[in-house]
């Protein structure tokens, strides 16, 4: 169900869903204020839910895209028990501690998955997802992503203690055997160019490319597409990868450039001796991989025929999608059983993992789906 300044909720509440196994997810365009009254009627309606979410770049409900509202999705467990846990993020937090700690506070007998929702604009993503990964049991499944604030860039919330607020990160745990959970991530972009070896580069700053000025490379190979960076970054993401061996490379995308010292920084860490190559897409391909992405998350255990799927896709890939951002959310919606409970959001990154059974990392430019259902 979703919200709207102007025409409040777009259908009835559902009755009889509160309890301390309900999981309750919402995701809001616009600012914390905007959604704040919204929030406090979910909160109110359902005091004994866990609640989760985030500002966006775009709300995902069912099947299309919007904007400005506020979408909630409801799902009541029989045996599958949940946690939250939350910390703020102050100027120069340790993003790998912040992970660390929340893993640590969610460890526990039986958990299955955690869900997380940060901050997008003051976090490094990739470390993050490093401490979690640091502190969760292997096998623990952990999704997620990055807050948006559309194409502002300028203030993102999550809900903390049942509000929402700014420079937060908040983690749900979802513990029981009768849990079952799917996962799936896929990009739909692919390389071009020369690969080129990372030089200089400190955490998400990248400084220079085969000891030449990264910048300026990049700036060279996008033609008269430079002048409008950073925002036409977004189409020419980098792909990089530990060494040639490594066949599962990583995307990150661009934030901003820094004329006067030649270098772009990331969402993400771009780590020393790593390969780094330019990448590019068309919307074919983007809508192809949403729904490979969707497919693998459910192909991974036999679901109910009303699962909760949350879907987290990035806002690079709906700059590029344009007019056909619904087609993506749709080929989503194929993949999974009709009467699927489909919510999410356009992000500054996806927390998901590559493949089955790793550790998760922080992504770029992908469409990332998780699967939630009970047995």
């Amino acid at each position: 169900m979703a919200w709207r300044p102007d025409s409040g909720w777009s259908s009835p509440w559902p009755a009889d869903m509160d309890s301390p196994s309900t999981f309750a997810v919402l995701f809001g365009g616009g600012t914390a204020a905007h959604c704040r009254a919204a929030v406090a009627e979910v909160s109110a309606r359902l005091p004994r839910a866990i609640l989760t979410g985030c500002s966006t770049a775009g709300e995902i409900l069912a099947d299309r895209v919007q904007d400005a509202s506020l979408t909630v999705a409801i799902a009541r467990f029989d045996a599958v028990t949940l946690r939250a846990a939350s910390l703020p993020v102050g100027a120069g937090a340790n993003a790998f501690a912040v992970g660390q700690a929340l893993g640590q506070a969610l460890h526990g007998p039986g958990l299955r998955a955690v869900f997380v929702l940060s901050d997008g604009l003051h976090v490094n993503g990739s470390r993050l997802a490093a401490g979690l990964n640091d502190a969760v049991p292997d096998g623990v499944v952990v999704t997620g992503g990055l807050a948006g604030d559309g194409e502002r860039f300028g203030a993102t919330w999550v809900l903390a203690d049942r509000a929402p607020v700014e420079r937060h990160v908040t983690a749900v745990g979802f513990y029981g055997d009768r849990l079952r959970v799917g996962h799936g991530c896929d990009t739909g972009w692919s390389s071009f160019g020369p690969e080129r070896r990372i030089t200089s580069a400190r955490a998400n700053v990248l400084h220079e490319l085969d000891g030449k000025p990264a910048l300026a490379l990049y700036r060279n190979y996008l033609g008269d597409r430079a002048d409008g960076l950073p925002a036409t970054a977004m189409l020419f993401p980098l792909s990089i990868r530990r060494d040639a061996d490594d066949e599962h490379p990583l995307i990150r995308t661009i934030l901003g450039v820094d004329d006067a010292s030649d270098s772009m920084t990331f969402a993400g860490d771009m780590p020393e001796g790593y390969l780094a190559r330019l990448m590019r897409t068309n919307t074919d391909r983007l809508i192809q991989s949403a729904g490979q992405a969707a497919g693998a998350a459910a192909g991974q255990f036999a679901i109910s025929d009303a699962p909760l799927v949350l879907a987290v896709s990035c806002v690079g890939r709906r700059l590029v999608l344009g007019e056909r951002t619904d087609d993506e959310i749709e080929s989503v919606q194929a993949a999974v059983p009709p009467r699927a409970g489909q919510v999410g959001f356009y992000s500054y990154g996806e927390i998901s993992p590559r493949l089955p059974g790793g550790g998760c990392d922080l992504h770029n430019q992908t469409m990332t789906v998780t699967v939630l259902d009970e047995a």
